[in-house]
């Protein structure tokens, strides 16, 4: 049965410990996938990947009419950015403060902002209006505020809570490596409950205490908006964690693709894969030249 034509975005996300790729058709998401942050992982070692689970969403790659990448890990972006020229032959569109997001960054060095919080911030006003602070449970747990009118004024970054447990048995000879859960009560009668309490409770009073002293700062109560993998095991140990959105990054990058044209993909600028549709199509309709015999 043949597959229907469509128009795909290609959108990455790579942050600190996973990259995400995932397709949108213009109406809907259809697949997202995640391969372990590696920054010499190379465009061919990706595509070998992504290409598979392409098929098997039954995409054809010749349907990704653009791409656009957000990343806090630089070194990652050569790669990908190679993976989008060679494998798809599109220029992608790379999330970077001096883009039109539609509202102002109001601090002191724009360019300085991580992409995901800027990308946060614009799905986040676009889903739930404002005010707001977004939580995103990352390998940094960071906070950020965005007023009524959608600008992005700010925020705070705390260690992730995986990188604290990390931390926590490396310093202390005699502590184990645990894994994150909620806790059935705050005093740990052992030294394994002890540390999920203190880690579990003590990120619960960080997420309390924070957002009570951003909304004394800026003088009105906010929404509260968690994202990334442990939004919804904190959300069991407090109420104040109003709306729980996986995938806001992603639809942040979305969203900015749409506001922004998408750079001109340059064929002569880098190697396409040898078979990619849109090169065999190049050389067909390329003028044959006659060759004349020697002599």
């Amino acid at each position: 049965m043949a597959r229907a034509k469509t128009e795909i975005l290609l959108v990455i996300d790579a942050g600190n410990t996973n990259v995400v790729f995932a397709t949108h058709d213009g109406a809907r998401w259809r697949g997202t996938w995640r391969i372990a942050t590696d920054p010499q992982r190379t465009s061919d070692e990706y595509a070998v990947w992504l290409l598979t689970l392409l098929d098997h969403a039954r995409i054809e790659r010749e349907w990704v009419r653009g791409a656009v990448i957000g990343t806090v890990v630089p070194a990652a972006l050569y790669h990908l950015r190679r993976l989008c020229r060679e494998w798809f032959a599109v220029e992608p569109l790379v999330a970077r403060s001096h883009l039109d997001w539609g509202f102002p960054i109001k601090v002191d060095q724009p360019e300085e902002v991580g992409a995901d919080r800027l990308l946060n911030a614009l799905a986040a006003h676009q889903r739930y209006r404002g005010p707001l602070v977004v939580i995103d449970f990352g390998t940094a747990t960071t906070f950020d505020v965005v007023d009524g009118e959608g600008a992005y004024l700010g925020g705070a970054i705390a260690p992730g809570i995986n990188l604290s447990i990390e931390a926590l048995h490396q310093a202390a000879a005699r502590l184990p490596r645990i894994g994150i859960g909620r806790p059935h009560g705050v005093i740990g009668k052992a030294t394994v409950p002890a540390m999920q309490s203190g880690i579990y409770w003590g990120y619960v009073g960080l997420i309390e205490g924070m957002v009570r002293r951003i909304e004394a700062e800026f003088g009105a109560p906010l929404k509260v908006v968690a994202t990334g993998g442990l939004a919804p095991l904190f959300a069991e140990g407090t109420p104040l964690l109003e709306k729980i959105d996986p995938d806001l990054t992603l639809e942040g990058l979305r969203l900015l693709a749409q506001r922004n044209p998408m750079p001109r993909f340059e064929p002569d600028g880098g190697r396409l894969s040898h078979d990619h549709p849109k090169l065999l199509k190049r050389d067909k309709d390329k003028p044959r030249r006659e060759h004349l015999p020697l002599g």
